[in-house]
């Protein structure tokens, strides 16, 4: 859908209860290829079609590979339910599938795992599961879904509550939604600058279902219970989050999405090695920010890529060297995951 130079590999993941299961891994090579992999996982209510980050990587000698998930976007069979999982250790297997085309398949020695929201949940407990494998070389997190966006009555004994109907009668639908407002702040039918599907990204989202939140809870708690994952982590997110129901200004600046607080607050959890930066303006997916932000987005990925991962040069290979002003990073940790000030598990 995207035409040249990208292309697509679809990957059988047999069946389930709703029928055939597939997943599908897009691909954009890049011009004078270094050995450098990138493979991007979106995240809830959410497909692929960021091509100026792919093109962001390809011109410095990255080949970009975004994964929609199984029951997401490309993916999305008839008759299936739209983006839901039971375990998010359900989405291991395209995971896994991915890595070795992109490791044995195609050759590279170095790849980089990059997350958005749930995207960004998805791959921590993965890349924290296989931990002892060298699949992946680091782990960028855009805006990770850590916890859920409400107040504690709603994020504890509420949930709690619903995620156990979801083992009972996992495809019940809940109460629960995201909202117009994100949806309005990044499309280009309302306030925003981006084109992408609406039928595969609706501006108010699928219906949330009791199963998918039993999932995501799970995964939730066993990463906030602490991870241990080997490679280096940069954790990217904004600097506020807007709670509005309602359109205001202000969510063009802030994540209208999930509280950054959370992100923040269990970073350290993820590991031993972990990188936090937060970009004043920056919205939920932080690659969909304003120009402004965005490149602040990029060049610390680049520089961070650069630094922790032996990247190489991260400018653009016909580029004269560039100087660039750091970005509004606030903070940088590198911090034990027993470190002081962590919540305890299930807090």
């Amino acid at each position: 859908m995207l035409g040249p130079p990208y292309e697509r590999q679809t990957i059988d993941l047999g069946t389930d209860d709703e029928g055939p299961v597939v997943a599908t891994l897009v691909r954009r090579r890049a011009e004078r290829p270094t050995g450098r992999a990138v493979l991007y996982v979106h995240g809830f209510v959410d497909y692929f079609f960021q091509t100026h980050l792919a093109d962001f990587f390809a011109e410095r000698g990255w080949d970009f590979y975004a994964l929609d998930l199984r029951k997401y976007g490309r993916s999305l069979l008839p008759a299936q339910t739209p983006n839901f999982c039971l375990d998010i250790s359900d989405y291991f297997p395209e995971l896994d599938a991915a890595a070795e085309i992109i490791r044995k398949d195609d050759g590279h020695d170095t790849l980089l795992a990059m997350g958005h929201s749930t995207g960004g949940l998805i791959l921590s407990l993965w890349a924290d599961a296989r931990r002892d494998t060298g699949t992946i070389d680091g782990l960028v997190l855009n805006s990770p879904f850590f916890d859920l966006n409400a107040p504690w009555a709603v994020r504890r004994p509420l949930a709690a509550a619903a995620s156990r109907l979801g083992r009972r009668a996992p495809h019940r639908i809940l109460p629960f939604g995201l909202g117009t407002v994100y949806g309005e702040s990044i499309h280009s039918d309302h306030r925003g600058e981006w084109t992408y599907d609406l039928a595969w990204k609706p501006l108010a989202g699928f219906p949330v279902r009791a199963g998918w939140l039993n999932a995501i809870r799970t995964g939730q708690r066993r990463l906030r219970a602490g991870l241990d994952i080997q490679v280096p982590v940069l954790l990217a997110c904004s600097t506020r989050s807007f709670r509005g129901t309602k359109w205001h200004d202000n969510a063009t600046l802030a994540d209208a999405v999930l509280d950054v607080e959370h992100m923040v607050r269990y970073a350290p959890r993820l590991g031993r090695h972990v990188t936090l930066a937060r970009f004043d303006g920056g919205l939920h997916d932080l690659t969909l920010s304003g120009p402004a932000v965005r490149k602040k987005v990029f060049d610390e990925v680049g520089r961070w890529a650069e630094a922790f991962l032996a990247a190489g040069p991260t400018a653009p290979a016909d580029a004269a060297p560039a100087h660039a002003a750091p970005a509004d990073v606030h903070a940088v940790s590198t911090q034990p995951a027993d470190s002081a000030g962590v919540p305890t598990p299930g807090s």
